[in-house]
Order: structure tokens, then C-alpha cells, then sequence
């Protein structure tokens, strides 16, 4: 099949897991024999992606417009017509090249461009955030969930203190977007990375075949030579816990720390890998030899010191849809401590045992159990095949080969 992969995330020197999951999946579909050229943005040349931009095809530089704030933070309010505005720039570029492939596989931010693309056109879009009806896409408000379904409560995302005109105004504006997001939903396919994406959709939209679910998935070669290449020799009863992470709230790692430093015991270390706005902050608060900031790594140096630790943290305080980092320490044969939300308590099915994958209320009773916790207890890697793209691919296959202009269902 010619394939066209689809991310405004693609490219940046330092991208996410979206980004990696669509570059991943690219991979996987030319290993399987398929010509497979990426539309990205505009914003950079694909070189700035290093190793991780070598996909096997071409690359459309050509995305514009999604970085445009449109000054809804100054004036305290959801701006009518913006997604509307990039939604429709993002499928006229996209329309472009759409006669050249037999299907355009979108990921990325802006759900409502299913909406602009005509029902003939083998349209597949995988959503990976809660952006098919939050206009910030994460759920997330003042260091905490947000669930609330009124279009109004979202002005408080642009201003903390909204007036009547704010709400009004965003209001139109979130009550247009959420209609065209279900619209495009009903034309075309729609994936979500995790059944929680769904039910979370299904408070504002209702019930309806609004797609189905195909969890995230991870590059398992990279995962196998990180394995291969890690020193996990430690000094006798050192234990090596690693966090990889943005330092931003949602991720919640300052709040582990906090949580975790008042009990660290002597023989524990801390290694956290990822940058953001809060790194020097945070460094400069909770470094120290046992705490370790280690800024931004490359992946496949963030792969090999999973490899090398006896525990790994997820400690996100979001509903994290379907987050990689799970993934990898689960298949690396790794006890892995999250907090039981988002998608999260859907991958115990990656976990080759029982007590692998340690689900936890809140920070607390994860850093206790986490104290408590002996590098002795082991478990072996996931199953040959589990969690990886090539697997995903024949699943993706069956659905690039239905016919356009129509939903799926679980």
C-alpha cells in the first residue's frame, strides 16, 4: 500500500511520544513492505530528528498555522473559529497529496480535521490525547483532573477568574469544536490509544461507535539492543530507580520527589531523564548524589538507563492515555510504579506477572511501596512480539483496507 503518515509533532530535535509513535509505526510499514512518506510540519528540517528520521521514505515539510495562539491567553477566552481555521488548513495541505496514496494516517492535535476531509478519502486518524473534546488536550487545570463537560468551564483554561463575556465566548467556541470533532468521528475511522480516550470522549459526545482501541506500541529492536547494552551491575543492595518525563506538572515528578525525599532511603537512587521549563528549579531543590537530573536524552540512551535500573516511575498525575514509558519498563522485564489513572491500569496486560505493574492511589502509598521494594524480586521480558509495531501493523492493515467513510466500532 502507499501510505501517508500524517503529524505536526514531526519534526523537532526533541520530540515526544507522539512523534516517536508515528515515526515507529513508519518504520514498521516499510519493514512490512510499504511505501510510507510522512507530511510533518514546516517548523524544522527532518534532519533535526537525528536517527529517528530515518523512516525508509519520503518527508513533506509543509504543515503550518497549529502554532498560531490567535492571543486567547490575553484576552481570557476560547476563540471561536480557530480550530475551525487550522482544522481546515491542516486538510487542504493534506488533500495535496491525498490522490497519490491509497491512505493518509493522521496523528496529531487537531481532531476536527477529519471533518474537512471528504468521505472518499481513506482517512485514518489515531487519537492520543483528550483533545477530541479539551481545546488544551490534556484534561489537566491547576495540578489537577479536570472532568467537567460544561463548554463555559473551559474559559478557565485561558484565564483563572473568567467573566461572563469570557464564558459566553468560549462557550461558542467549545460547543463549535466538539460538534465538528463528532462530525469527523462519523466520516471517518478512528482510533484511540486507550479505551479510558473513549469513555472520557463518550461525557460530552454520548454514546456511539466512535472507533476503536489500539494500544500505544514501542520500537521492541531498540528495546532489545538497549537490553543488550546496559550495565546493570550495582554496587551490593544499591537500588537504581529510573523516571523519564517532561518537568512539567501533569508528569508529576516534582510531587514524587516531595512525597519520596522525607523517606529516601540511603541505598536508593534516583536517575530522571527529560528537561522543561522547571529542570533548574527542580535541580536545584532536589539534586543531590542520590537524586540525579540528567536533563534531555537521546532515546536510545533513555531505553538503556531503563535497562540498567531495578525500578522504574511513572508518576504521572494526568490520565496519561497510553504512556510508552509503561510499556518499555514493563517489557524490559522491569516492577514498574504508576498511579492508577488514564489509561495506565489497561497495560496490566503487557505485565509478565502479577506485582509487575504497581498500581497505587496516590504518591504516598506509591513511595512507600516503592521503599519497601527488593531489587531480588525479578521478572522476565514480555513475550516475543507483545507491545510491539510490527504486531499493531497487521492490526492497522485490516483497517487501512476497509472502505473509506466509515466509523469503527470495539
Amino acid at each position: 500500500m502507499r501510505i501517508l503518515v500524517v503529524s505536526e509533532d514531526i519534526p523537532y530535535p526533541n520530540m515526544g511520544g507522539l512523534a516517536k509513535h508515528a515515526l515507529n509505526l513508519s518504520r514498521a510499514l516499510v519493514r512490512a513492505g510499504h511505501q510510507v512518506d510522512i507530511l510533518g510540519g514546516n517548523q524544522n528540517p527532518i534532519e533535526v530528528a537525528g536517527n529517528e528520521a530515518n523512516f525508509g521514505g519520503r518527508f513533506f515539510g509543509e504543515l503550518n498555522g497549529h502554532l498560531v495562539g490567535w492571543r486567547e491567553i490575553s484576552l481570557g477566552t476560547v476563540m471561536p473559529l480557530k480550530r475551525t481555521w487550522k482544522a481546515k488548513r491542516f486538510a487542504q495541505t493534506i488533500l495535496r497529496h491525498a490522490a497519490n496514496y491509497d491512505v493518509i494516517h493522521y496523528h496529531g492535535h487537531i481532531p476536527n480535521v477529519a471533518r474537512y476531509i471528504p468521505p472518499e478519502i481513506n482517512f485514518v486518524q489515531t487519537r492520543h490525547d483528550q483533545g477530541s473534546d479539551c481545546v488544551i488536550n490534556s484534561r489537566f487545570r491547576n495540578n489537577a483532573i479536570c472532568d467537567s463537560t460544561s463548554p463555559a468551564e473551559c474559559a478557565r483554561c485561558m484565564t483563572d477568574n473568567p467573566n461572563a463575556l469570557q464564558r459566553a465566548v468560549s462557550t461558542v467556541a467549545v460547543v463549535q469544536f466538539r460538534r465538528e470533532v463528532i462530525d469527523g468521528f462519523r466520516r471517518h475511522k478512528t482510533i484511540f490509544v486507550s479505551d479510558m480516550l473513549q469513555r472520557n470522549l463518550s461525557r460530552t459526545a454520548g454514546p456511539g461507535p466512535w472507533g476503536l482501541t489500539i494500544h500505544n506500541f514501542i520500537d521492541l529492536g531498540a528495546l532489545e539492543r538497549a537490553r543488550n547494552s546496559a550495565d546493570a551491575k550495582h554496587a551490593d543492595g544499591e537500588v537504581q530507580v529510573f523516571i523519564a518525563g517532561k518537568l512539567s506538572p501533569s508528569k508529576g515528578i516534582e510531587p514524587f520527589l516531595r512525597a519520596l525525599l522525607p523517606h529516601l532511603p540511603a541505598n536508593m537512587h534516583v536517575a530522571i531523564a527529560g528537561d522543561g521549563s522547571a529542570e533548574a528549579r527542580l535541580r536545584a531543590e532536589f539534586g543531590s548524589s542520590q537524586v540525579r537530573f540528567l536533563g534531555w536524552c537521546a532515546p536510545e540512551i533513555t531505553l538503556k538507563l531503563s535497562a540498567e535500573a531495578d525500578a522504574i516511575v511513572v508518576p504521572s498525575m494526568w490520565e496519561d492515555p497510553c504512556p510508552s514509558t509503561i510499556f518499555e519498563g514493563l517489557l524490559l522485564g522491569k516492577a514498574t510504579f504508576a498511579l492508577a489513572r488514564g489509561g495506565t491500569p489497561e497495560l496490566k496486560k503487557y505485565a509478565s506477572a502479577p506485582g509487575q505493574l504497581r498500581l497505587h492511589d496516590d504518591m504516598e502509598s506509591l513511595v512507600q511501596d516503592l521503599i519497601r521494594y527488593s531489587p531480588d524480586l525479578r521478572f522476565e521480558p514480555g513475550a516475543p512480539g507483545l507491545g510491539g509495531a510490527d504486531h499493531a501493523v497487521e492490526k492497522l492493515l485490516q483497517i487501512y483496507r476497509l472502505p473509506p467513510g466509515q466509523t469503527l466500532a470495539q
